[in-house]
């Protein structure tokens, strides 16, 4: 009786095996997207087909106040109006705003490119129009920035932390209620407004006062002592 022979297809090949399980990953992967996408569809014609007269107009014209963050800067304003600490707040959270905004227009829509929502298609009432943006859907905004003032302030001013929570929350849903935003935008928005809020912070703190600047600066001018007990300039 002859040996069984070994054949090609007998032979392992890790190399295809991998190339099978990054395959399956990726199977994988975008079919859990595209669930996600079907969820996140489900949601925005959700809030399209539900009904609300009364919130239509409030709603419509929040989302329209929160264009290019006037409603945050305003408020920025009244916190410099204030003591110390609520100019620091003011200060920071217009540092979160400029870093949300920034990674929202020129990072997070030019690399997603999501289109708009059709609102047309899910028949969203025009009384909630508001213009609809030309650029790309992903991330929303009008939300990164809204979070990241409101996160900002909260931490520096924590009694603000509640009310501009509240608000940017309804900004947020405002987007999706004028129809110019799916859900998704808006919580990838939010994520994005906590990350610049954070680094806004670190930056602060890792700023030193203008006391602390002021004796660094005198330190530098005083005069030193060398070594050998002289005086140098």
């Amino acid at each position: 009786m002859t040996d069984p022979t070994t054949t090609d297809a007998d032979v392992p090949r890790p190399l295809q095996n991998a190339r099978d399980r990054a395959g399956g990953r990726g199977r994988l992967l975008g079919a859990v997207f595209g669930d996600l996408r079907a969820v996140d569809g489900a949601l925005y014609a959700a809030v399209a087909a539900t009904p609300t007269p009364t919130l239509d107009r409030t709603l419509r014209h929040l989302s329209h106040a929160a264009d290019h963050s006037k409603i945050s800067f305003a408020i920025a304003t009244a916190l410099a109006l204030g003591g110390k600490r609520p100019r620091k707040a003011a200060l920071v959270g217009v540092g979160a705003i400029a870093v949300a905004s920034a990674s929202a227009n020129l990072l997070g829509k030019r690399l997603v490119r999501r289109a708009r929502p059709d609102r047309e298609a899910a028949r969203v009432t025009v009384d909630r129009h508001v213009k609809m943006p030309t650029s790309a859907s992903f991330p929303s905004g009008h939300t990164a920035s809204a979070v990241a003032f409101a996160t900002a302030v909260g931490v520096v001013l924590p009694p603000a932390a509640v009310p501009l929570g509240a608000l940017a929350s309804a900004v947020g849903y405002s987007r999706v209620h004028t129809g110019v935003h799916y859900p998704g935008d808006v919580a990838a928005g939010a994520v994005l407004g906590i990350a610049s809020a954070a680094a806004a912070l670190a930056a602060a703190a890792a700023t030193p006062s203008a006391r602390t600047q002021a004796l660094l600066t005198a330190a530098r001018s005083w005069p030193r002592i060398s070594i050998g007990g002289t005086l140098r300039g």
